[in-house]
């Protein structure tokens, strides 16, 4: 089995944010296949998918960010699960949006998500769906730039979200289904 978290914060006030990637990720994933529902025990919502013959155990952390770390070992231990069958989606300032990497033990500068979940797991070497949000203009003295923590927290603009649902999630989606199957 391989758990796929998305990671962002619960409520509508954070609905759509860019923080909330993960969240918007995984609403993509399974909307046509599977509904998510409330699991009190690890304190998220969750919903298993099936992938030919590979069972996905997809989870919302309803901790709020930053203590993701939280539910995930209650995920772990509940579905006797390993480091290398999870599988975290997170927004990433460091990349700028239209982009991903999808990596193991790689990570932004400063994700208090990821940080909860490597603290309490111990480990860092899980993999990484890191999904670019930053559109903000260049750094210049001319131009101001909104900072990283307040930018993380405003809504994705019509355009934005369009670029993720009609670009970003089918390539994502893809390229999760070739890792699970190979």
């Amino acid at each position: 089995m391989k758990l796929i978290v998305g990671l962002g914060n619960p409520g509508e006030k954070y609905k759509n944010n860019r923080h909330n990637i993960g969240f918007l990720f995984v609403d993509f994933l399974v909307k046509d296949v599977s509904m998510f529902k409330d699991d009190k025990y690890s304190e998220s919502q969750i919903t298993k998918i099936i992938n030919n013959k590979d069972e996905i155990l997809v989870a919302k952390p309803m901790t709020f960010m930053n203590k993701s770390g939280i539910t995930v070992k209650k995920l772990f231990i509940n579905n006797k699960l390993k480091i290398e069958d999870l599988i975290v989606i997170h927004d990433d300032l460091d990349i700028p949006l239209g982009k991903f990497h999808v990596q193991v033990g790689v990570g932004p500068q400063l994700h208090n998500g990821l940080e909860s979940i490597e603290q309490i797991l111990k480990n860092k070497e899980f993999t990484r769906v890191r999904i670019g949000v930053d559109a903000r203009p260049p750094r210049s003295e001319n131009v101001y730039r909104v900072d990283g923590e307040t930018y993380v927290l405003e809504d994705f603009t019509p355009e934005e979200k369009n670029i993720l649902e009609k670009e970003m999630f089918p390539k994502i989606k893809e390229r999760l289904i070739d890792l699970i199957s190979n």
